[in-house]
């Protein structure tokens, strides 16, 4: 596979627009694409809708440096819905994690590019996910670390989890939602890619494409985490300025003994107009056709 070279990411003292971190959203999406078609496999929709979320997270609210993933300073990330590491591995490369062309490893035996991601290979995954709902309770266990053991080289370390509504139905889920306020873990922020499809669930109904019923169709979410003493923003999680608000929202020092959940309505296949919303989509590749009309739409241009 052959790309061009990804944008060089911005400096600290530089911090990116919304326009240029729309523009890396979408070089993002095309890799997914990319890699997927050439891998002929892939968790494609749940990877287009949060390709937003990771790209503000690494190039905008992360501190983190690709040349020292270990540094104990750094902040950590946590993609609890394993399953799209797809996206992961698009905007780490991006990032200077690794370099770009690996991405044709995608799925391979013995690269270190899985179909979920593995933390003892690859450099910047900070958890082994893909068995779904464990994500929240690794970061809750990361944000209690940092402040109990990091107070003087990571003083204001903060850990951030990105969830799938579908495996938010998971019991451990709710057990790390119930705990983390009681540890006052204000360096504790939870994302949820709320997209509203999952890949088994109920059907929608007479009407059924193939489709399924939003996992939390007639539940108040907001309601629920403020219950249980989260901070709650809803936001487009798809639109840029909503998400980098949001980050900005979380790390007030009013929130400091309060984890944040951030509720962000996305859509499934976002940018895509084929895929967007169409539990097809949830994993598979495009063939030829569909990857030269996706890069269209994009902006990009078939190989």
């Amino acid at each position: 596979m052959t790309v061009a070279p990804c944008t060089a990411p911005p400096t600290d003292r530089q911090r990116p627009t919304d326009e240029q971190l729309g523009h890396l959203a979408t070089r993002a999406r095309e890799l997914i694409l990319r890699t997927a078609h050439q891998a002929g496999a892939g968790h494609v929709g749940g990877s287009l809708s949060a390709a937003d979320l990771l790209v503000t997270l690494y190039f905008d609210e992360l501190r983190i440096d690709p040349a020292r993933p270990a540094a104990p300073e750094r902040d950590r990330f946590v993609l609890s819905k394993g399953h799209c590491a797809l996206g992961l591995y698009a905007v780490l490369a991006m990032r200077g994690y690794f370099d770009v062309a690996e991405l044709a490893d995608f799925d391979k035996g013995g690269s270190r590019l899985q179909m979920h991601p593995d933390m003892t290979r690859l450099p910047g995954v900070e958890m082994s996910t893909g068995s779904l709902g464990q994500g929240l309770s690794a970061g809750v266990g990361m944000a209690l670390g940092a402040r109990l053991g990091g107070s003087a080289s990571a003083p204001d370390s903060r850990t951030y989890v990105l969830l799938g509504d579908g495996e938010l139905q998971e019991g451990m889920t709710w057990e790390a939602a119930h705990v983390a306020p009681r540890y006052g873990l204000g360096h504790l922020v939870a994302v949820l890619d709320h997209n509203g499809l999952q890949q088994y669930g109920w059907p929608r109904g007479a009407d059924d494409r193939g489709d399924r019923r939003d996992p939390w169709a007639g539940v108040d979410l907001r309601a629920t985490f403020t219950g249980l003493g989260w901070r709650v923003l809803e936001i487009d999680g798809n639109d840029i300025a909503a998400i980098r608000a949001a980050f900005a929202e979380a790390g007030q020092a009013e929130a400091i003994d309060r984890p944040t959940m951030i509720l962000a309505t996305t859509r499934k296949g976002h940018g895509v107009s084929f895929a967007e919303m169409t539990i097809k989509w949830h994993t598979g590749a495009p063939n030829d056709e569909q990857l030269a009309a996706a890069l269209a739409e994009l902006g990009g241009v078939a190989e």
